[in-house]
């Protein structure tokens, strides 16, 4: 049985691209394409393919939301991300919100077939340079200065910036400096996931 591929990328070259490299393999039928998420959603409501080729950003949803739609609706739809980006938050996000993989838009055709194929299978892949990203980073505890540490304790506590310049003295300006600095080396996407990576590492 073949498996059923449709792609979702907003860049047209990219799609010509893929489709170039799977178009001649006997195993894969290509059930075609959307380049933004209504579209997508759109045409999965018509029908499903086995994997969608999805791409992580995407111009009216990030596709980390749309794979988490996809799979609330579509759970047997398997979602394999699509990105130039190397970044272990976007990686992360992609996987804990449903996806069964993550490769590089610079992937090999090998790499790509390897992909779809351990993904059809229900098996989880990440291309090495990915995985390489995700091990590098895996015991890595930023270092933050005591300004820092205090600034996340209250983050943690629920305060708002307002909040934690009164508390701590010092400007706002300064306090969400101090925030998006941390925000960078915990490589986290948001506040969220800030508190939930530092709370993993042990410093709250």
């Amino acid at each position: 049985m073949k498996t059923k591929i449709f792609i979702v990328d907003d860049h047209y070259m990219v799609i010509e691209g893929i489709r170039s490299l799977l178009q001649k393999e006997k195993n894969i039928e290509w059930i075609g394409h959307a380049m933004n998420a209504a579209s997508c959603l759109a045409f999965l409501k018509q029908q499903q393919p086995d994997i969608i080729l999805m791409d992580v950003s995407l111009p009216d949803m990030s596709g980390i939301e749309l794979c988490k739609e996809v799979k609330q609706n579509y759970p047997f739809v398997f979602v394999l991300g699509l990105s130039t980006f190397n970044q272990q938050s976007i990686i992360r996000n992609m996987t804990d919100n449903g996806a069964s993989g993550y490769i590089l838009k610079n992937a090999t055709q090998k790499e790509l077939l390897e992909a779809i194929f351990a993904v059809r299978q229900g098996k989880t892949y990440l291309s090495f340079e990915a995985a390489t990203t995700l091990k590098k980073n895996e015991d890595k505890t930023p270092i933050i200065t005591r300004r820092e540490k205090e600034v996340l304790q209250l983050v943690a506590e629920g305060l708002t910036n307002a909040e934690i310049a009164e508390r701590l003295f010092i400007s706002v300006p300064t306090v969400n400096t101090h925030r998006k600095s941390l925000i960078e080396k915990f490589d986290a996407a948001n506040t969220a996931a800030l508190i939930n990576k530092a709370g993993k590492t042990g410093i709250l």
